[in-house]
């Protein structure tokens, strides 16, 4: 078929504040997608051949580079996904730059290798260790809500460990990926070793069927479980962060004022499109009111506009496809006898896409039963749904009745209690007196349970998903021939079963009278 005749696919990026189309793209084929892919598993096999030092010093080359251009860097962030910049600096250049420093500071004795020890009496002349390998090519799918540091954050940690990247940023914000390659060249990196290929879910689906070695994808679970189908069938390593139905428990002797500030912040911050926002919280119903109340008023005070007016606090959504949802998940509480008692509408007169932050009560959660969608279904947008509860036995029942189980916050004076409570909450991660804000701890694993995915991302756990595991085992004693050897016979047998018993048995005669026995395997003849 001739070129011509062949439809160009695009994807554009939009202002969601506005609409306006800031800049088209075309789609990367298949074919481009499988040649991206082969160009880095030449440049990786240069790439871990690079020694360690040289590895760092074009990371603190980006940090500095980013460093000087963050408020660039953020200002695009905040065009192409509406976020308010100051955001953007601190949950995107903020978060990337100090994980930077981590990998620059950690890495290095993450990849040494590890002794393991030989608890077996029988395997003592034996030394073993473990090597860290790259694992190759690491494919990398990213999410629109943050454009910049979720891809960046993956990304330093496949080169610090030697891998190759060939990163599919969303569609509706591809201008965040291709600063990163920016800053990366920039820094020196080789080229090959950090590809970006821009385009559609058909891109994204060319890239998990390329010869990649590894694959991280953060996005919806449907998507998810198509990968995850895929990537079984050619047994590709995988990890899937595919999102959240954060609880807040709100225990009786919480700090009103704090709690309440940390409510709204944390369902609220990028306009609720946060895959750690909380969208349930749970209050005890001695404070219910109180904290309803303060909620409703600190919400009221909201500053909604352009992420580029420095006084906004929450922008657009997205899309209007992000908007619908929102929209539906209200009114489908409100079906089930919710109430609204802030917000609950769009603001046409800002933009086409805003929606006003929105408070509701009266959502009833009852373990088991069927509950308004807004409890169980990811809402991603500006909605804080409160719920009363009366023991702290319901509170945890409430929190765990999900089908997510991503992160999940509690809230008390006594921090013990607030520990305990966590550990018994269905969670990747848990918060004693704070929320989202585990992301940004660069040291600490991201990363869920049941269907918010597989695998981690950050920290020690992050660097593992980036590496092959190797063991080497050294024989101290070379020359002479092992016990275990062939040369079988019922005398054998009887050694090995007493050598069992001095191992093993709980009896101190038995184990005296196993040694004896298994003393005269050291002597047998025969042995191969």
């Amino acid at each position: 078929m001739p070129q011509s005749a062949i439809a160009i696919r695009k994807v554009f990026s939009t202002d969601p504040a506005t609409g306006k189309v800031l800049r088209e793209f075309e789609c990367a084929s298949s074919e481009e997608v499988a040649a991206a892919v082969d160009h880095a598993q030449s440049a990786q096999k240069l790439w871990r051949e690079v020694s360690f030092s040289e590895r760092i010093s074009v990371f603190r080359r980006f940090q500095t580079e980013l460093h000087r251009r963050k408020d660039e860097v953020a200002a695009q962030i905040s065009l192409e996904a509406g976020k308010p910049q100051v955001e953007a600096l601190l949950t995107e250049v903020l978060v990337v730059l100090d994980a930077a420093s981590f990998y620059i500071r950690y890495a290095k004795s993450f990849l040494r290798p590890e002794r393991v020890p030989h608890g077996n009496p029988a395997l003592k002349t034996k030394r073993g260790y473990l090597l860290r390998e790259p694992q190759g090519v690491v494919g990398i799918i990213s999410p629109w809500n943050y454009p910049f540091s979720i891809p960046s954050c993956d990304v330093l940690a496949a080169l610090i460990m030697g891998n190759a990247v060939v990163l599919k940023p969303s569609e509706l914000t591809p201008s965040a990926a291709l600063l990163l390659r920016e800053l990366f060249n920039t820094a020196g990196l080789p080229p090959d070793i950090f590809q970006v290929v821009i385009g559609d879910g058909l891109t994204g689906a060319a890239l998990t069927t390329a010869t990649i070695d590894k694959l991280i994808f953060t996005g919806s679970v449907p998507t998810g479980r198509r990968i995850a189908t895929a990537a079984a069938e050619r047994l590709l390593s995988i990890v899937l962060e595919l999102g959240g139905k954060d609880p807040m428990l709100v225990l009786e002797d919480a700090d009103l004022d704090i709690a309440s500030s940390a409510a709204v912040w944390g369902a609220f911050m990028n306009a609720g499109q946060t895959c750690l926002s909380v969208e349930r919280c749970y209050v005890h119903r001695k404070i219910h009111d109180r904290f309803v109340e303060l909620c409703v008023e600190k919400t009221k005070r909201l500053r909604v506009g352009r992420g580029s007016d420095p006084e906004s606090e929450i922008g657009p959504m997205i899309n209007q496809q992000q908007l619908n949802i929102i929209e539906s998940h209200v009114a489908d509480a409100l079906a089930h006898g919710a109430r609204v008692l802030t917000g609950g509408k769009r603001l046409p007169e800002l933009g086409p896409n805003f929606y006003a932050p929105t408070i509701l009560v009266d959502v009833k959660h009852n373990v088991g039963s069927n509950v308004a969608r807004i409890l169980i279904e990811e809402t991603f947008g500006p909605v804080l749904p409160i719920i009363p509860f009366d023991t702290e036995e319901e509170a945890i029942a409430l929190a765990n009745d999900s089908d997510f189980g991503l992160s999940a916050s509690v809230w008390t004076r006594n921090r013990p209690r607030g520990e305990a409570i966590a550990a018994k909450i269905e969670a990747g991660t848990v918060m004693v007196n704070d929320v989202i804000t585990c992301f940004g701890i660069s040291e600490a694993p991201h990363g869920g349970v049941k269907s918010s995915g597989l695998g981690r991302t950050h920290g020690r756990s992050g660097l593992e998903e980036m590496v092959r595991t190797k063991y080497i085992d050294a024989e101290l004693l070379p020359s002479i021939p092992k016990v275990w050897w062939f040369g079988y016979g019922s005398e054998f047998h009887l050694q090995m079963k007493g050598f069992l018993d001095l191992l093993f048995s709980k009896n101190w005669a038995h184990r005296a009278r196993g040694a004896a026995k298994a003393t005269g395997a050291l002597f047998r003849k025969g042995r191969l």
